[in-house]
C-alpha cells in the first residue's frame, strides 16, 4: 500500500522595490567577519546580486502588513546595497531578489542561512582561480575582481599547478595545506611525486623537510656563485630558478648546477683574460683558492696614481656637498627620500676616488702574476702582484740559500701538505660516539687558529705579553716549545682546511687588517726603521699585534704532538676572550655535521636543542639526520670542543685579568733551589 507524502511547498520569491525593505532585529550575526560591506558593494556593483534576501512582512499590532519587509537572513548584503544606493549607483526603488517566509522562527532562518552555509574547499578556490586564468583574465585582473592581493592569487594559481596526484592527496586530507605548499617550491611534477614516495617512510614530514627534499643540490641564489654570474644571465642561458611563495627563500634555488659552474667559469675566464692582458707572467683563476695560497710568494708593492687636478676639485666638491646636506638634516628624524638618495651617490663616488688604481713596475709585472676568484659577495677577487721564488731575480749566495729555503718550504709545506691530508682516508662509519678524526681535528683547529689570530691582532697588550712570555721562554727556560707563536714569523699554511675557511670573518678581518698596515708601510724596507721609529706607541703597538698574531699556531696536526703549545693556545683564548660562535662559526654537514657519527650528531643536537629534539631525528639516515641538525642548530651557538673556551686550570690566572702569567715553580723554577738571584716580580710568585 503506497505511503502518502506530504509535499513541501516552497516560500514564495518576488521582486521587492529596495525602500520597501529594512533590517530585523532576529537577525543572528552581530560580529563583523568575511569581506567588507564596501568590497561586498563592489562585487554586487560588477556582477549582480547572485543571491536574493530572505525576508518577512512587517505587520501592525492589528496583524495587517503594512508593505514593509523586515530582512532576518541577508543584512550584509542588505548593507552593501544600502551603500550603492547612498553612492547614487543603484535606485531607491530598484527590485531586490527575495524570498518571503511567513512560518516558523525569524531567528531559525537567520541562524540556518548562515549554519548551514558549507565553505568552499580551497582546491577548489585553487582550481577556480586556474579556471579564470587559462580562460583569459590577468593574475591582476583576478585580484582585483576578489579584492585580494596579486601575490596571493600567484600563490594561489601555483598551489593548483602542483602533480594532480598530490593534489588528490590533499583533497582527501592526506596533507596538511602547510605540506602542500612545500611543494610548490618545485615545479618539476616526477620530482614532487618522488619527494612524496619518501615522505611516506619519513617520520619527519615537516615543510621545510619537504623543501630541502626538493632542493638537494641546487645552488642557493645567495651563494656567491649565483652572484657572480647573476640570475639574469642564468634565466637566459635556460637556467630554471625554484622560487617559494610561502615564505622567504632569499632569492630561491638555480636548479642547474651544470648550467652554474659553466657560467662561472666562463665569466672568471673572461675576467682572468682581462688581468693577463696587463702583462703578468701567469694568472691562476678558480672559484675559491684554500686560504694562505699566497703563502711563500712576495708580493709587488705598487704606486697608487695620483688624482688629477680636476679629480680632486670633483672629489672636494662631492665632500662640500655631502658636508652641507648632513649638517643641514643633522636635526631631522628621518632624511627626506631624495636627500637620503643622494648622500648615497655621494658617498659611492668619493669612494671610487678613494680606491685608486695601481700601477706596478713593468720589469716586475713581467715575473709575476695575479688570482682571480670569487669574494664571498660574488664579486671578483682580483690579487695582482705575486712573485712566485723561481721568477726571483738571482741574488748573493747567502741571501738565496737562507731565502729561498724558507720560501720554498712555505710552499711545499701548503702544497704538498694539503695532498696528503685530502688522500688521507676518512676513518670507517662508528655508530658508536667516537672520537673526533685527526683529519677533522686539524680542520677545526684551522678556524681557531684564524679566530685566534684575528683576536689577538685586535689586543695589543694581550700580544706584547704572549711575545714577552715566548721570548722568556726560549732565553731562560728549557721548555721553549710552551708556546704557540712561532717568532720566527712563520706563516703556516693549513695541511688541511675546512670548507669556506678562505670566506670566513676571520680571514676577511685578517687580510683587511694586512692591507691597511701594506698601505701606511714605506715601500723600500731600508726606510722602515725609521718610518716605525717616527711613529707613536699606539701605531707600534698595533702593528706589533697584528705581526705577531700572523705567527699563532694552533692547529692540531696527527704528525705533530704539541701538547703544551695547544694549552697555552687555550691560556691565549681566554686572554682575547675568543668566541668562536660570535667570530661566525657554525656547524653545518660540511664542516662538522657529516665528518661525525650518528651518535655524536644526536649527542650535539641534545646539548643544543634538548634531548626531545635529538629524539625526533633519530629514526633518520645519517646524511638526512645531519642536514636536519644544520636547521636546528642554525642559530644556537653551539660549538664542538676543540672550538670551546677551555676553562682555567686551578689557580691559573688569565693574561687579561692582571698582566702576568702564573707559572708553578716546578717549571719556572726547574732545576734551581736557591732564589737569592731570582728578579722580586718572579720570586713573588
Amino acid at each position: 500500500m503506497a505511503t502518502n507524502v506530504q509535499k513541501i511547498t516552497l516560500s514564495p520569491s518576488r521582486d521587492i522595490p529596495f525602500n520597501k525593505l529594512l533590517l530585523s532585529q532576529s537577525n543572528v550575526r552581530r560580529i563583523k567577519a568575511g569581506v567588507s560591506i564596501e568590497e561586498l558593494a563592489e562585487d554586487i556593483a560588477r556582477r549582480g546580486l547572485l543571491q536574493g534576501l530572505s525576508v518577512r512582512p512587517v505587520v501592525d499590532d492589528a496583524g495587517i502588513e503594512t508593505g514593509m519587509f523586515e530582512i532576518p537572513a541577508g543584512g550584509r548584503r542588505y548593507r552593501a546595497l544600502e551603500l550603492l544606493v547612498k553612492q547614487k549607483r543603484l535606485a531607491k526603488t530598484a527590485p531586490v531578489p527575495c524570498v518571503i517566509r511567513e512560518g516558523g522562527i525569524a531567528e531559525e532562518d537567520s541562524l540556518a542561512e548562515n549554519v548551514q552555509r558549507a565553505p568552499l574547499h580551497p582546491l577548489d578556490q585553487f582550481r577556480a582561480f586556474l579556471a579564470l586564468r587559462e580562460k583569459g583574465q590577468s593574475e591582476e585582473e583576478i585580484a582585483a575582481a576578489f579584492f585580494i592581493s596579486v601575490g596571493v592569487v600567484k600563490q594561489r594559481l601555483k598551489l593548483a599547478s602542483i602533480s594532480p596526484v598530490l593534489l588528490e592527496v590533499y583533497a582527501e586530507d592526506g596533507m596538511t595545506l602547510d605540506q602542500l605548499m612545500a611543494f610548490t617550491v618545485s615545479g618539476d611534477h616526477v620530482r614532487q611525486e618522488q619527494v612524496f614516495e619518501r615522505l611516506k617512510t619519513s617520520y619527519d614530514k615537516q615543510p621545510y623537510a619537504i623543501r630541502r627534499m626538493l632542493t638537494e643540490g641546487a645552488v642557493r641564489a645567495c651563494d656567491k656563485r649565483a652572484q657572480f654570474i647573476g640570475l639574469e644571465a642564468y634565466v637566459e642561458a635556460g637556467g630554471i630558478i625554484l622560487r617559494d611563495l610561502f615564505q622567504g627563500d632569499d632569492g630561491g634555488w638555480l636548479q642547474d648546477v651544470a648550467l652554474v659552474d659553466r657560467l662561472v667559469a666562463e665569466k672568471l675566464k673572461a675576467e682572468a683574460d682581462a688581468v693577463t692582458m696587463e702583462g703578468w707572467k701567469w694568472v691562476e683563476m678558480a672559484p675559491d683558492f684554500a686560504y694562505g695560497h699566497t703563502y711563500g710568494l712576495r708580493q709587488l708593492r705598487g704606486e697608487t696614481i695620483p688624482l688629477t687636478t680636476e679629480e680632486e676639485a670633483s672629489r672636494d666638491a662631492l665632500q662640500a656637498e655631502y658636508d652641507r646636506l648632513s649638517a643641514e638634516y643633522a636635526e631631522a628624524d628621518d632624511l627626506p627620500e631624495e636627500v637620503d638618495a643622494r648622500l648615497g651617490e655621494i658617498e659611492t663616488a668619493i669612494e671610487a676616488f678613494e680606491a685608486r688604481p695601481i700601477t706596478f713596475d713593468p720589469a716586475e709585472v713581467a715575473r709575476a702574476g695575479a688570482f682571480v676568484s670569487i669574494a664571498h659577495d660574488g664579486v671578483a677577487r682580483i690579487e695582482r702582484g705575486y712573485v712566485r721564488p723561481e721568477d726571483e731575480l738571482p741574488v748573493e749566495p747567502e741571501a738565496a740559500a737562507e731565502d729561498a729555503g724558507a720560501h720554498v718550504c712555505a710552499v711545499a709545506a701548503m702544497r704538498t701538505g694539503e695532498a696528503v691530508m685530502a688522500d688521507a682516508p676518512e676513518p670507517e662509519e662508528d655508530e658508536g660516539l667516537s672520537a673526533l678524526s685527526d683529519r677533522l681535528m686539524t680542520e677545526l683547529t684551522s678556524h681557531r687558529t684564524l679566530g685566534l689570530r684575528q683576536a689577538l691582532g685586535e689586543r695589543p697588550e694581550v700580544a706584547f705579553l704572549a711575545a714577552l712570555h715566548a721570548l722568556t721562554l726560549k732565553s731562560f727556560y728549557r721548555y721553549g716549545s710552551d708556546s704557540c707563536l712561532e717568532l720566527d714569523l712563520k706563516c703556516i699554511a693549513f695541511s688541511a682546511q675546512g670548507p669556506g675557511l678562505n670566506d670566513s670573518a676571520s680571514a676577511a678581518a685578517i687580510h683587511a687588517r694586512h692591507e691597511g698596515w701594506a698601505k701606511v708601510l714605506p715601500k723600500d724596507s731600508a726606510n722602515l726603521w725609521e718610518a716605525l721609529h717616527d711613529w707613536d706607541s699606539d701605531s707600534r703597538s698595533g702593528l706589533f699585534a697584528h705581526v705577531v698574531s700572523l705567527s699563532v699556531n694552533a692547529v692540531h696536526e696527527a704528525w705533530s704532538r704539541r701538547p703544551r703549545s695547544l694549552h697555552h693556545a687555550d691560556q691565549l683564548a681566554r686572554a682575547v676572550e675568543l668566541d668562536m660562535a660570535a667570530v661566525g662559526w657554525r656547524p653545518t654537514v660540511d664542516n662538522f655535521l657529516g665528518r661525525v657519527t650518528k651518535a655524536r650528531i644526536l649527542q650535539t643536537v641534545s646539548e643544543a636543542k634538548g634531548p626531545r629534539a635529538a629524539e625526533r631525528i633519530a629514526h633518520l639516515k645519517k646524511g638526512d639526520m645531519a642536514r636536519e641538525a644544520e636547521t636546528l642548530l642554525a642559530d644556537t651557538g653551539w660549538l664542538p670542543e676543540p672550538l670551546r673556551g677551555a676553562e682555567p686550570a686551578a689557580g691559573e690566572e688569565t693574561a687579561a685579568q692582571d698582566g702576568t702569567t702564573a707559572m708553578g715553580e716546578d717549571e719556572s723554577l726547574e732545576d734551581t733551589e736557591d732564589t737569592t738571584d731570582i728578579p722580586p716580580a718572579v720570586a713573588a710568585e
